[in-house]
């Protein structure tokens, strides 16, 4: 049963609207979460150590954080996935370009594929600047205020995260309202709370993203 459902459009849509919310959930609890490098470093490493010992003693150090990614994987994954066999399976369907291109589709729409091309490629740099250290060579273990000082204070790091979060505002704008139509959660006169909903949440998380970079250059955060 789970193949047939996954083999459907319609299950692959509800793949990506239910894998979608989950991301969208982890990116408002991670923006709250950065925002407190507003509050200082002793404030902002207090509490990335806090998300290696949550659960503790019942968990193990670092358990939490790593189940966490897990799941987060997991929803990347099957995110990408679904979103690129459906992409393939309306090409396959409709193997010639529209004569007229269709007015009412919005700039979000247009550019959902390559907003989800650019966020799977910052996904990557991200891990490698700011988890792992590997493109970021003033990188400090167990010192993460600033070790995001360091990455923001250079026009490559501010670009690519700004560029980046700018995508996420449109993917997210587009995707929630999509996902809320997919799950069955929209109708005639809900329609437009849900877009209003959805335009809220994007510009939130926009701004909460682009507030850190926004405020090392400033030098509010230093």
């Amino acid at each position: 049963m789970a193949r047939t459902v996954w083999d459907s459009t319609l299950g692959k849509k509800t793949v990506m609207a239910v894998s979608g919310l989950i991301m969208l959930l982890y990116l408002v609890v991670h923006m709250i979460g950065n925002l407190k490098i507003f509050f200082g470093a002793g404030e902002f490493d207090h509490y990335a150590h806090w998300l290696r010992t949550v659960g503790e003693p019942f968990m193990h150090y670092e358990w939490t954080l790593w189940l966490v990614r897990i799941v987060l994987v997991a929803a990347v994954v099957a995110h990408a996935v679904s979103a690129f066999q459906l992409s393939r399976r309306d090409i396959r369907a409709r193997p010639s370009k529209y004569v007229h291109k269709r007015p009412r589709a919005s700039y979000a729409t247009r550019t959902m594929r390559w907003g989800g091309i650019i966020l799977g490629l910052f996904i990557v740099w991200h891990i490698l600047d700011l988890t792992t250290g590997t493109v970021h060579p003033g990188f400090r273990p167990g010192h993460p205020y600033q070790s995001v000082v360091d990455t923001f204070s250079t026009w490559y790091g501010n670009v690519i995260y700004i560029v980046a979060m700018l995508a996420l505002g449109m993917h997210i704008r587009h995707g929630f309202w999509s996902a809320a139509q997919t799950l069955g959660a929209g109708s005639r006169t809900r329609d437009r709370a849900l877009k209003t909903v959805a335009d809220v949440l994007a510009l939130l998380l926009t701004a909460g993203f682009i507030a850190v970079p926004v405020g090392v250059m400033t030098g509010v955060v230093s």
